[in-house]
């Protein structure tokens, strides 16, 4: 009876793992709890001053996707205190981000945005195989990018209307929730940088607008943005006409206002693929805004389309080690 017992445990467990190697059994939903390191790091006054702690409430999270380096998409659901808008987020970590020896110092954070409507999901965090959080960890691993934080928020109120990433009059405040309460709910959440240094957007198609207008708009709170497939100025229904509130969220207007100011300095990153429309509005915007503290770059991709595989490509070939090179990067503690 005991070697009977033995080796029916034996083959359970073999079983049980095969199970979990071949996906029979799946802990998508589970809670999740990022930054395990945190309970071992320094207190607040040990950290560096650029450095900001989580500062609560954590959010509870649930898990959407392992992927097959270890790390995980999680999903929350945000109530924005500011926008008053209430919708869903996800967020990727780096493996460096539970790295002990990074336990003190901040992350770079880059909201992601995509295109379409945007609402109930996130393509960037829903399809992990569209390949975002893989080039940025193989850039990691290639010393090309940083170990960026992806936080994944929906861009518009419903799935029948475009709101152009803005504060539409009488309409759900998205500009506000992706400028002010998505970041606040990172802050929250995470180790992440006391200035701008260390916040980036990156979109496409509308979430590509949305991404370097912000930018433009916020200057003092964000420096960069890769922006691909992009649309260059609101054109969204749903203003109706009300051109001086069109012009509050127009790139071209925050441009020219900006470098009539002589900064804060901006960096946006175009993408565009050679089979898809929308370059030469790129190039105009470049030619036109390009200037003083508005930096400008076109990364142009061979063959590439106006979808996320495309555009992921465009950064694996050289946006990614752009928007890197302008951002706060971590700091390792040495010794540990």
């Amino acid at each position: 009876m005991t070697l009977i017992s033995g080796g029916l445990a034996l083959t359970l467990a073999a079983g049980g793992a095969a199970a979990y190697k071949f996906g029979l059994f799946s802990d998508i939903g589970d809670p999740v709890a990022f930054g395990k390191v945190q309970e071992k790091a320094a207190t607040a006054s040990e950290v560096l001053p650029e450095v900001l702690m989580p500062t609560g409430p954590a959010a509870e999270f649930v898990r959407t996707n392992r992927l097959p380096d270890g790390t995980q998409i999680a999903k929350t659901t945000l109530k924005g205190t500011k926008s008053g808008f209430t919708g869903d987020v996800w967020v990727w970590v780096p493996k460096e981000y539970d790295d002990p020896r990074y336990a003190k110092s901040g992350f770079p954070v880059l909201i992601s945005l995509p295109g379409g409507r945007g609402y109930p999901t996130n393509y960037w965090g829903t399809g992990p195989a569209l390949g975002l959080q893989k080039a940025v960890s193989d850039g990691v691993t290639a010393g090309t990018s940083l170990p960026f934080i992806l936080v994944m928020p929906v861009i518009n109120g419903d799935t029948k209307h475009h709101f152009d990433g803005s504060d539409i009059p009488g309409q759900p405040r998205m500009g506000t929730w992706m400028a002010d309460d998505v970041p606040d709910f990172a802050k929250a959440n995470f180790r992440t940088f006391t200035s701008r240094d260390g916040w980036a957007f990156m979109g496409s198609s509308s979430g590509g607008f949305g991404a370097f207008k912000h930018v433009l708009k916020h200057p003092d709170r964000f420096k960069a943005a890769i922006a691909s497939g992009v649309d260059i100025v609101p054109d969204s229904p749903l203003w109706q006409g009300n051109r001086q509130a069109m012009d509050a969220d127009n790139p071209e207007k925050l441009a020219a206002k900006l470098i009539d100011a002589k900064g804060p300095e901006v960096y946006i990153n175009f993408q565009i693929g050679t089979a898809e429309t929308g370059r030469e509005k790129a190039e105009k915007f470049m030619k036109e805004y390009g200037r003083g503290p508005v930096h400008t770059r076109l990364q142009v991709i061979q063959d590439g389309e106006h979808n996320g595989k495309s555009y992921v490509r465009g950064m694996r070939e050289g946006s990614l080690e752009w928007i890197s090179k302008v951002m706060k990067a971590p700091t390792p503690e040495p010794g540990v």
